[in-house]
């Protein structure tokens, strides 16, 4: 399984595109929120999206719950989910749908980590990245074990590789 996760591209079609054209192997492709395109953008047509705080004139939902290969897929924005705070109303969310991933942006800071068997991923964001680091996008892959590779958007280069081992 190859999932492809972004956020927060601001209007940069460019960006979206380059990466869809890297990851032509993926399953599915995600997009947590504010890419501030219309609904009926050709660049979004085939990927998961939902609405974050800056799509003001879009009607993307506001979650998503996807199944790909064995996993059960959550996705927001987090905006509405204090996610800034903490990952416990994420967490509530993904119990409610039995979640095994749970897919956020809203902070523009990538980020992964596995609690209690849930694999929660912000990939960053593709266009203005906060907090002193570079814009990505996520890999999520699973084979033995869940791999998140953090991506450059304009190269496609590994940022940062987390590896958890899974039963």
């Amino acid at each position: 399984m190859k999932l492809i996760v972004m956020s927060d591209s601001h209007s940069d079609q460019e960006t979206i595109q380059a990466i869809r054209n890297r990851e032509t192997d993926a399953d599915a492709f995600f997009h947590c929120g504010d890419s501030e395109l219309a609904v009926d953008a050709d660049i979004l047509q085939g990927m998961e999206i939902v609405q974050g705080n800056c799509d003001w004139n879009a009607a993307f939902p506001e979650s998503v719950v996807a199944e790909v290969d064995t996993q059960k897929v959550l996705m927001v924005h987090g905006h509405q989910h204090g996610v800034k705070q903490s990952l416990m109303q994420l967490k509530y969310a993904a119990e409610q749908v039995n979640a095994n991933i749970v897919l956020f942006g809203h902070s523009h800071l990538y980020g992964a980590e596995l609690q209690d068997g849930v694999l929660y991923v912000n990939p960053g964001s593709t266009l203005l990245p906060r907090g002193g680091r570079v814009a990505t996008y996520a890999v999520i892959e699973q084979e033995d074990s869940l791999k998140v590779t953090f991506r450059s958007p304009d190269t496609g280069e590994a940022v940062e590789k987390v590896i958890f081992t899974t039963n």
